[in-house]
């Protein structure tokens, strides 16, 4: 991945992603095991939990502490590779 986040945020930082998943309940569960092995303690998921219109998806957000862009793009594929996980924004 080939980012340009070190041209645009000054490090350590506070980051936000949205994580897009298939409507089960341990999605959020399987989401915290990714950022607390990746960024133990210095992340919060915000409040609420969104539902798709047809009910087969999930949406949660996170607020993260970023360190580095490489920190940034290793928390994508890390989550990206979560399987009920569809996109992480």
């Amino acid at each position: 991945m080939d980012t340009k986040f070190d041209e645009i945020l000054d490090f350590p930082c506070d980051f936000g992603f949205r994580i897009m998943g298939l409507a089960q309940d341990d999605l959020p569960e399987r989401v915290n095991e990714v950022l607390t092995v990746q960024v133990p303690g210095d992340f919060k998921q915000l409040p609420g939990l969104r539902k798709s219109k047809t009910g087969k998806y999930h949406s949660i957000s996170y607020t993260v502490k970023v360190t580095s862009k490489e920190h940034i793009e290793t928390l994508y594929k890390e989550l990206s590779d979560i399987d009920i996980v569809r996109y992480v924004l």
